[in-house]
């Protein structure tokens, strides 16, 4: 998608996963958990790429896996990230499967999030909005907007208010996401996301705070497969 702040995306598109690409990923560590007697609870279509350009695969990953079948897993146990692609929103709406979308939204006004985000061009953020909203309307299902917070670029009162304005009185939350630091950006200071949170809170706005892991092995949110490519 070539979002500016994804190290992941600096790779480039390679190509799309296939179902059994996807389920072979699933039932990997399903065997693996199956060892020490855990098993796969949930599984996000989130990070490397965009879901709903590959949708077909996506959706026919998330039936086989949630068939009895095969592992049963409740289709609410599932999670598709967009960062806007409308149409995969509105085909999703119609799919009469109860799983949870998310919205990678990042930034609250079009010039910001274009800069950031090259996908606003094609997809504008209000009418990502209305897609949003047409879907509530359809599923009954609350959507969280992702939000990575980055240091000096989206993260100030004035981008909080704006946050609130474009997202109030719709049903869903917002997942604030500090920023895994990489060669372009930093995260913003715990006091900043606090105050952030604060604000949208103080508006009503539900809110949750991601935690990261993987920074050591540059894994954790838009830093995956980073190292890798350095290193070639």
């Amino acid at each position: 998608m070539g979002c500016v702040f994804c190290a992941t995306g600096t790779l480039g598109f390679k190509r799309n996963l296939t179902k059994d690409e996807i389920i072979e990923q699933v039932l990997l560590f399903a065997r693996m958990l199956k060892k020490t007697g855990e098993k796969v609870t949930n599984v996000v279509f989130m990070g490397m790429g965009e879901p709903f350009l590959n949708y077909e695969n996506v959706i026919n990953a998330i039936r086989f896996l949630n068939s009895e079948e095969s592992l049963n897993l409740g289709a609410r146990r599932f999670s598709i990230s967009t960062a806007g692609v409308i149409n995969g929103i509105r085909k999703l709406a119609k799919e009469n499967l109860e799983v949870n979308l998310a919205f990678s939204l990042h930034a609250a006004d079009n010039e910001l999030r274009t800069a950031i985000m090259p996908i606003n061009k094609k997809y504008p953020l209000d009418k990502v909005l209305l897609a949003i909203i047409d879907y509530i309307e359809q599923t009954h299902r609350r959507v969280m907007f992702e939000y990575v917070m980055i240091d000096g670029l989206n993260d100030s009162i004035s981008d909080a208010r704006r946050l609130v304005a474009k997202v109030k009185g719709i049903l869903g939350f917002v997942n604030l996401i500090p920023y895994n630091k990489t060669e372009m950006n930093k995260p913003s200071s715990p006091e900043r996301i606090r105050k952030f949170k604060e604000i949208l809170e103080q508006s009503g706005i539900a809110v949750v705070q991601r935690h990261a892991f993987g920074q050591d092995i540059d894994a954790a949110c838009g830093q995956l497969a980073g190292r890798k490519a350095r290193n070639v």
